[in-house]
């Protein structure tokens, strides 16, 4: 009796589960189509695009140096903790710099701004939804594109990358720092350790990450925020949902390049 009423109950979840995938493709695909129809408008976007880049590299600049710089100083403990007399030191500077440049730096800053950025563009634009500034905006003849969109995803994409960079900047200068004082090794050393594990595909991969992390932290919170529905709580959930969306996303194309990129190699 009980198995017999649990497989239309499945049945119901997976086929409301494909029809919510279909949709939310559908309309993704479509939000992106025209994405690529407002970078005509570049008179409209432009200053925007500047007033978002402002609010994205600044406003955050200090966060992301905060985190890359414990995520640098957690690395060089316990790369002393772990390697200390069984390897030469000048491996500590190696592990360091690979572990910020490869990963930490980008996926660190990619979450980060996921739950600062992510939340704040879909809070944004699903109260303009819900309160209808957007349809008022559309009814003047104006494109919620050119003026709400194009210059929060553009801005993210110019200013995640530089980010992605000064975190791992930062981490590894701090990670330098906290090597020099809790594993005793030396400035020479952690040169040669650095210089004789790097390769100059380590920082294109930090870049190509830093990039496609940024689509991830702008376009899924832009597009769930541009369809939220049911007033206040909508707002609160679509928020949830683009954050959720979006740090997934991160960790999904983290592997994906990981085996693209690193892989073959």
């Amino acid at each position: 009796m009980n198995l017999g009423l649990s497989i239309p109950d499945l049945r119901g979840v997976v086929g409301r589960w494909v029809l919510v995938t279909l949709g939310h493709s559908g309309r993704l695909s479509f939000f992106v189509l025209d994405l690529f129809r407002g970078l005509t408008e570049w008179r409209v976007y432009v200053p925007r695009t500047l007033e978002q880049a402002n609010n994205i590299g600044y406003g955050s600049l200090f966060i992301v140096l905060l985190v890359a710089g414990f995520a640098g100083a957690v690395t060089a403990l316990q790369t002393g903790y772990q390697f200390t007399g069984n390897l030469p030191l000048y491996v500590a500077g190696g592990i360091i710099v690979q572990s910020m440049v490869l990963e930490l730096g980008p996926v660190l800053t990619g979450l980060m701004l996921a739950g600062r950025i992510g939340a704040r563009y879909a809070a944004e634009l699903g109260t303009m939804r819900v309160t209808e500034q957007i349809d008022a905006l559309e009814s003047l003849g104006r494109s919620p594109v050119s003026h709400l969109l194009l210059p929060r995803i553009i801005a993210g994409i110019l200013v995640i990358p530089a980010l992605v960079m000064v975190a791992n900047a930062g981490g590894v200068l701090v990670g330098y720092f906290t090597a020099t004082t809790v594993v005793g090794i030396t400035y020479a050393d952690f040169e040669y350790g650095a210089r004789a594990f790097f390769k100059p595909l380590d920082l294109w991969y930090s870049l190509i990450k830093a990039y496609a992390f940024a689509l991830a932290v702008t376009v899924i919170p832009c597009y769930v925020g541009n369809n939220t529905q049911q007033g206040a709580e909508g707002v609160g959930r679509a928020t949830t949902q683009a954050v959720v969306a979006a740090s997934v996303t991160i960790l999904l194309l983290d592997t994906i390049l990981t085996k693209l990129i690193l892989g073959s190699t």
